[in-house]
């Protein structure tokens, strides 16, 4: 009995071991809660009035409902005569563009992780995310290189190599940020540097892969990378217009601006819209037929036998529209058909991606990614729902229209050892043989 009493006594002074660990965490690194409870202290700066003193003056007997109504109205005019020039200047200068928006994106939402977490003073947390968006590009715009651009690069020694061991210099230049990241980690701080290491890395998901599929898409057909963002630009407006004019009923919480009557009149105006661009388009090459490098002259070019895709082509009509038109048939392109597609996604889930960046800005307490162009914002929060956009356009070309490339086939096979060649060159013979289609062929000529 004594020697229980003895222990008994004793065990107050001995700490469990759960706590142990959690005085540790507080004296190593913050909880999360202490860190959300200082970046709930320092919200980042909200964004001055940047617009033009010239529309202010002329605006300025309006109410703010109607003069921000002017302010979006002339700026997206101007953004849509901008998007106009850069089609025309061809697909360098889209990809140019493409690149530039990926990294004023990228930038935006960095620069609100800085902003928040600022009075942290972790080490190299900027530099590092500048430099895992350099590493990040490399490996994309090079497997894209090596793509698209095969002929040249085999043509050229120092491109061969770099093409050859591409992926391993890409794994080389991450693992090195990768041990800058370790080597930069701070005692006190180290839950909150891999909460901005995992915010980094996500912003590089969202940002960086979709504009590499905006580029890939464009690589498709110039018809294929405007129409989705056609579509995406015209829900967008219309549902703001129908939503101005006659919204009533609330859509979602995250957005309290956005109502039914918007989504709604945006959903209808952007299939018929997509209808009608399609149409437009499906009738030029320059639109329809993929881009592609030309070793001859080193530029792109989009000439081609449009497929059939981009054929007009007559449908009957069903019979309960019939009785109503009083057509039997239409003639319209099939592309005319995917742009359904495409125009139902940009209205319907499209939206999601703003509602996303919505709930994103909600969380740090912030109205915009930044006042890049007034009455609208940062360029992220123009681009929020084109980038979950050109993710579905490139799982649908993947999906429904894409077939076999026969130019890369023969790209590759030209690069083969002649030995590799005359070994291909008499397998295909032989099947061709017991076809019986080069028999044919030959009797042809």
């Amino acid at each position: 009995m004594t020697e229980l009493r003895q222990r008994v006594a004793r065990e107050p002074d001995s700490v469990p071991e759960d706590k142990e660990s959690e005085s540790e965490a507080k004296v190593d690194g913050e909880t999360a809660s202490d860190s959300e409870s200082r970046a709930e202290l320092a919200p980042p700066p909200a964004p001055a009035d940047d617009t033009p003193e010239v529309l202010n003056r002329a605006l300025s007997n309006l109410s703010s409902r109607w003069k921000n109504w002017w302010v979006r109205g002339i700026l997206t005019l101007a953004m849509i005569a901008f998007f106009f020039i850069i089609i025309y200047l061809g697909p360098m200068v889209l990809m140019m563009i493409v690149m530039c928006v990926q990294i004023k994106c990228f930038h935006e939402i960095i620069t609100i992780g800085y902003n928040v977490y600022h009075s942290y003073d972790l080490p190299w947390f900027r530099t590092l995310s500048w430099y895992f968006l350099l590493c990040v590009n490399y490996f994309f715009y090079g497997e894209t290189v090596t793509d698209y651009f095969f002929t040249l690069v085999q043509r050229e020694e120092p491109l061969r190599i770099l093409s050859k061991y591409h992926r391993f210099i890409s794994f080389t230049l991450y693992l090195t940020g990768f041990c800058m990241f370790v080597l930069s980690l701070v005692k006190k701080h180290y839950r909150l540097q891999f909460y901005m290491f995992g915010w980094t890395h996500v912003t590089l998901l969202i940002v960086v892969t979709q504009s590499h599929l905006v580029i890939h898409n464009l690589f498709e057909g110039m018809i294929w990378f405007i129409v989705p963002i056609s579509c995406v630009i015209c829900n967008d407006i219309m549902a703001y217009m129908f939503g101005f004019f006659f919204g009533r009923t609330p859509l979602i919480k995250l957005s309290p601006k956005k109502t039914w009557e918007g989504f709604i009149g945006g959903f209808f105006a952007t299939v018929v819209f997509g209808l009608l661009l399609s149409y437009v388009m499906s009738g030029y090459r320059c639109f329809v037929c993929p881009v592609e490098y030309n070793n001859d002259t080193n530029s792109f070019t989009v000439d081609c036998e449009p497929s059939d895709l981009f054929r007009l082509q007559e449908y009957n009509i069903p019979g309960v529209v019939q009785s109503v038109t009083g057509w039997k048939t239409v003639r319209m392109y099939p592309f005319q058909i995917h742009s359904i597609a495409l125009s139902t996604f940009a209205s319907l889930i499209g939206p999601f991606g703003g509602f996303f960046a919505s709930g994103f800005k909600r969380a740090f307490k912030i109205k915009d990614f930044a006042n890049t162009i007034p009455g609208h914002g940062g360029i992220m929060d123009r681009f929020d729902c084109q980038y979950l956009m050109a993710t579905f356009v490139n799982v649908y070309i993947a999906s429904f229209i894409r077939g076999p490339n026969p130019s890369k086939l023969i790209q590759q096979f030209l690069t083969l050892r002649p030995d590799q060649q005359l070994h291909i060159f008499n397998t295909l013979k032989s099947h061709l043989t017991d076809k019986g289609l080069l028999t044919a062929a030959t009797e042809d000529e």
